[in-house]
């Protein structure tokens, strides 16, 4: 590189709380790239890190993130195919061997070796951040780098978990936490591919968002009496959607969903709540061929075709900007389940 600007990021340990402070600017390596992050999208899964909510072991101190949208302002000696200028964006997966037997079937974000930015690398909480080439997202010029950044993992994340269902247009799917950062996304998705949407959330802020995203209905966990009987009563012939998306962040939703999907209907189970565990009859589970699924981050393909969604305008997520700095109250909203739709942060705030 042959200029050394500032950087500054947002910085989390085990010992100290998150701060915002100066660190050094990476030299990105020869098959890496070094983009400028102008927006950052805020996940829960960003929460979930600096909690260390997760069986698995987190980088520390660490720099969170994985919703980067910039500009591309250096590259490793055997990278060609991203241009300096380019723009591009920080996924949740960083980077992954891409020679084992899941990278060789489009899988690689099942690799052993994967890369986990703002997990077990550095995120995109910070104005520079590093991705291997071959993974950081291939973001079209026309494209807001504010608005294209929940994309990136949330968008992302919620059409692979459509593509997933296998629920196909005319089709009915439930989506549970609508009103959240993923299921805003997850309810034009949906009805970008041709489905019926049934909203599932609580309170009315939510429920007016998601009836405006286009949500076929809503219904209202906090208030309902029955809320299966309600979730079927919302499918023209009263026997339940053909997929639950499940994008909640507590664990009673994982223990319902059996109850109301239809014969033959997939669940996929998107949200990770801390130590929550999965529960479904086996009796109804096996008669009624229910299908129960987990679906990971999408794979690079996914990732442009999620981003095409958006290039379109056919996605356009509900969201607020605020600086970086302000990034610890926005983590004290998620915790208290109090956002609808999305945060993204300037870097340079």
């Amino acid at each position: 590189m042959s200029f050394r600007p500032l950087n500054y990021g947002s910085v989390t340990d085990i010992s100290v709380a998150l701060q915002y402070k100066k660190i050094p600017v990476p030299t990105p390596g020869p098959d890496e790239v070094l983009i400028n992050i102008k927006y950052s999208g805020v996940c829960h899964t960003d929460l979930h890190a600096m909690m260390g909510d997760w069986p698995l072991a987190t980088k520390m101190p660490l720099v969170g993130g994985h919703e980067g949208a910039g500009v591309v302002v250096a590259r490793g000696e055997l990278v060609k195919d991203v241009e300096i200028g380019d723009y591009a964006g920080i996924k949740w997966l960083n980077g992954s061997c891409l020679s084992c037997s899941y990278c060789q079937q489009s899988d690689e974000p099942l690799c052993s070796k994967a890369l986990l930015s703002g997990y077990t690398v550095d995120g995109s909480f910070q104005q520079y951040a590093i991705g291997k080439a071959a993974h950081v997202a291939r973001i079209p010029k026309e494209c807001n780098l504010e608005s294209v950044s929940p994309i990136l993992c949330a968008g992302l994340t919620v059409y692979k978990g459509l593509k997933e269902s296998g629920a196909r247009p005319g089709q009915n799917v439930a989506i549970v936490g609508a009103g959240g950062g993923l299921g805003s996304l997850a309810i034009q998705y949906a009805n970008a591919m041709g489905l019926h949407v049934i909203a599932i959330d609580g309170g009315e802020e939510k429920a007016k968002m998601c009836k405006q995203l286009g949500a076929k209905s809503y219904i209202d966990f906090a208030t309902t009496k029955n809320l299966v009987a309600d979730v079927k009563a919302a499918t023209p012939d009263g026997t339940g959607p053909h997929a639950v998306l499940l994008l909640a962040v507590s664990e009673k939703p994982f223990q319902q969903a059996s109850e109301y999907v239809r014969s033959r209907g997939t669940i996929i189970c998107v949200g990770m709540p801390a130590n929550a565990y999965l529960k479904a009859p086996v009796f109804d589970t096996v008669v009624r061929m229910i299908n129960i699924k987990g679906s990971y981050v999408g794979n690079r393909q996914d990732t442009a075709e999620a981003l095409d969604f958006y290039r379109r305008g056919l996605i356009n997520a509900p969201y607020k900007v605020v600086g970086l700095t302000q990034l610890p109250e926005v983590f004290d909203l998620m915790k208290k389940g109090a956002i609808a739709g999305r945060y993204v942060v300037d870097t340079s705030k």
